[in-house]
């Protein structure tokens, strides 16, 4: 008598694709709601937006490629590269650019190359770059933190006028509405010759980072560890990318102070923590070897540090991001690690 056959191995898959995005998802909760509270309804907006905009075009493109639907988007990836693309862009970004964004990461960034586990770039930063580089002007509309006395405050229909009717509320303009990140400033109060000392003075700055996004990146470390500790993410890509983003920056700032913003700065300001534990953790992407991993990730942080400190934009995580993907296969190429009972060459 026959007896059906199982491949091997015959232990339960603990974890599939579905379940990590969903885990990834459920980790950017305090860092959505932290971005939220000091930024307002311009943060839903965004994710919302381009959510939607995410999953439609990957319907789109796996119904013109023939390709089941409704299995693929069930996999979370298309809603999970809308989520980090909307917490990515500035809240009063006009409704169009999360569209736009979204669209380009799907098509061209994903679809194009073959779908999930195929695309050699990081959906969510090519549309992010693509927008920075396009509409530079757009993507400076940040409003003031939550708590900094400027007099200017938007709520639901103010901002919902802005984000789709491109009108400024009325008895605002909008300088008083918008201003630019703590990084954004730093950078231009240092080419005006101002030290670090005297920039800190200022209320766009809190105790160790830019006011707001100390809080910010806080809660998106406490997600970040919650992966970890769920075996989501592997500590070597975060870890490498945190560590040498201290170090760089710790070397400078001990050579001139006055020039250079100290690490707890750059730890805890800007996309630090949405990059290195939400971003950079790609599983596609990435490098995939245990060394291989850190060594990855201590490109992204060395990279964003340069070009924070020397680059034409204030934030360097995304082309940091897109550089180390290109390095990605040659670093993996020369860590890969010795196959037991072999000798090593």
């Amino acid at each position: 008598m026959d007896f059906p056959t199982q491949s091997s191995p015959y232990l339960p898959v603990a974890n599939n694709l579905s379940r990590l995005m969903t885990q990834v998802m459920l980790g950017l909760i305090p860092g959505a709601l932290a971005m939220f509270w000091f930024f307002g309804w311009g943060v839903l907006f965004n994710l919302t937006i381009a959510t939607l905009s995410a999953v439609t075009a990957e319907a789109a493109m796996l119904t013109a490629r023939r390709r089941p639907v409704k299995a693929t988007l069930l996999d979370g990836s298309a809603v999970l590269t809308g989520l980090l693309l909307g917490l990515a862009l500035p809240p009063l970004a006009p409704w169009w650019m999360p569209v736009l964004g979204a669209g380009f990461a799907i098509v061209f960034a994903k679809q194009l190359y073959g779908g999930l586990g195929y695309n050699p770039f990081n959906p969510a930063m090519v549309g992010f770059v693509v927008l920075i580089i396009s509409f530079p002007l757009q993507m400076t509309l940040w409003p003031p933190p939550l708590g900094m006395h400027t007099g200017a405050t938007l709520g639901f229909v103010d901002t919902l006028q802005m984000v789709f009717g491109g009108t400024v509320p009325a008895g605002t303009g909008l300088d008083s509405l918008t201003m630019a990140t703590p990084l954004d400033a730093a950078k231009t109060q240092l080419g005006l010759d101002y030290t670090w000392s005297e920039i800190l003075a200022r209320p766009l700055f809190g105790h160790v980072g830019g006011y707001g996004w100390e809080w910010i990146n806080l809660a998106y470390l406490l997600g970040g560890l919650w992966l970890w500790r769920k075996r989501a993410i592997h500590w070597q890509i975060p870890g490498g990318m945190l560590s040498a983003l201290f170090v760089v920056a710790l070397l400078f700032y001990i050579a001139d102070s006055d020039a250079f913003g100290s690490p707890l700065l750059h730890l805890f300001s800007g996309a630090t923590m949405l990059g290195a534990f939400f971003i950079a953790t790609d599983p596609v992407s990435a490098a995939t070897t245990p060394r291989g991993r850190f060594y990855y990730g201590a490109g992204i942080g060395t990279l964003m540090y340069v070009i924070r400190t020397w680059g034409g934009y204030p934030e360097g995580l995304a082309f940091a991001v897109l550089l180390m993907n290109m390095a990605a296969p040659t670093i993996d190429y020369y860590t890969q690690p010795r196959v037991f009972g072999h000798e090593e060459q």
